[in-house]
């Protein structure tokens, strides 16, 4: 297997600089050789050269603050939505649907190309916002300092490293989300791994500068969850009355069916059969809640990010620029 060279660690140690709200990982703490030994044992990572490594990541209480508030928790979704759909946004969203043509024609169907759209338009603004801290530093930071998720963590800087090994990634280089997230997609490091594809057959999963590679990744992880070609995501919906206490709507689950919904009073325009899998989805509106009925391929959408007002958002801006696309001169 192909080792981390000592060139890029001392490169990495050089450059590093600690700022005052941040501090170097102790590669000498129990938990730390714990993770250096068991990479070494499963994996034949050299434990001196990736001591060297993690010695050179920084704990920083921005990433600790940051995954305490994620936008979805504090944010109404009108508020949450507007930010997606911005006219900046949208316009971006255009030009990318204009230069990836193909790319996204080859995806095989419509709506799911308006998903990776708007995907890519909520998670990076086609590519112009891919994150501003190491990776190494964040799952670091996540996997040593953040009790609440320190496993699930751990696990992806295990998988980010691997990734770095098989991708020829400079770790000490790649920079992401607050959480790890990286590339155009902000697929995490066991995504990237598992996902991503290799659509331009250069030899490598590029999803910082290859478009081929970015579009063709977001669609097989869609795909890979369920997506199903020329099926409706969501739509809008009224209900007969105000009463939610028959609908649970706690949890993000098919826990309906297009024909349960509509004995319940709640009114929408669907082809989807009767017995169709389905939710309904209350959001926080300006002027009070908005409903909304959500399908198959909505719930799909959710396993990028387990969010009900992500999965809309990405919705909406797919849509949006669809129309803005069919309609510019």
């Amino acid at each position: 297997m192909i080792q981390p060279t000592p060139v890029a660690i001392a490169l990495l140690l050089a450059s590093t600089s600690l700022s005052p709200s941040a501090a170097a990982v102790d590669s000498t703490r129990e938990d730390v050789r714990a993770f250096i030994d068991e990479m070494n044992r499963d994996y034949e990572f050299d434990s001196t050269q990736l001591a060297k490594l993690l010695a050179g990541a920084e704990t920083r209480q921005s990433i600790l603050d940051a995954i305490s508030r994620p936008a979805e928790r504090v944010t109404p979704w009108y508020e949450y939505r507007e930010q997606f759909l911005a006219d900046k946004r949208v316009r971006q969203g255009v030009e990318f649907r204009e230069q990836h043509a193909a790319r996204l024609s080859a995806i095989g169907d419509g709506r799911l190309a308006d998903a990776v759209t708007g995907i890519l338009g909520v998670e990076t603004s086609f590519g112009h916002l891919t994150g501003k801290f190491r990776v190494l530093d964040a799952l670091s930071t996540l996997a040593f300092e953040y009790p609440p998720r320190a496993a699930f963590f751990r696990d992806e800087l295990q998988q980010f490293l691997l990734l770095s090994r098989e991708e020829a990634v400079d770790p000490g280089k790649v920079l992401g989300s607050y959480a790890g997230a990286m590339g155009a997609p902000q697929f995490i490091a066991s995504s990237y791994r598992k996902f991503a594809v290799d659509a331009d057959g250069d030899g490598r999963r590029d999803l910082w500068s290859s478009w081929d590679d970015v579009v063709a990744s977001v669609a097989n992880y869609l795909r890979t969850f369920g997506w199903r070609d020329g099926e409706s995501v969501i739509v809008a919906a009224t209900l007969a009355d105000a009463d939610l206490s028959r609908f649970n709507t706690q949890k993000i689950e098919l826990n309906e069916t297009v024909g349960s919904l509509r004995d319940k009073g709640v009114r929408f325009e669907t082809s989807q059969q009767t017995d169709a899998p389905a939710m309904l989805v209350v959001a926080q509106g300006r002027n009070g809640p908005e409903y909304r009925v959500a399908f198959n391929n909505f719930y799909v959408i959710t396993r990028y990010n387990r969010s009900n007002m992500y999965a809309m958002a990405v919705h909406d801006l797919g849509q949006a620029v669809q129309e803005a696309s069919s309609v510019r001169p």
